[in-house]
């Protein structure tokens, strides 16, 4: 796993070097749609393991307790939502930040 991350570090590092590189000393280098994409990704990726984590939170209390089906499921579709508001609350922000 360490062999990994290294790995990643050193190719992540080479993308932000190549471009500084290239531009010489007359050029500015634009970086935020880089960071628009890496922020969406992580929202959109942290949101996802948090939807995993609340299905599977819902599913063991309905097969532990069945006869409250109906308030599992409203909290369970309400906290979805707030949820995937994150994502999408995410996307319009970098939408009005990059232009």
């Amino acid at each position: 796993m360490r062999k990994l991350q290294y790995f990643l570090m050193a190719i992540a590092t080479l993308c932000f070097a190549i471009p500084a590189m290239a531009a010489g000393d007359s050029a500015a280098i634009d970086l935020a749609p880089i960071g628009a994409g890496l922020g969406i990704a992580l929202a959109a990726g942290l949101c996802g393991l948090g939807q995993g984590k609340a299905t599977g939170s819902a599913v063991e209390a309905l097969a532990r307790n069945p006869g409250a089906r109906a308030g599992i499921q409203l909290l369970l579709v309400l906290g979805l939502a707030f949820i995937e508001s994150l994502t999408l609350f995410t996307l319009v922000i970098i939408f009005a930040k990059i232009k």
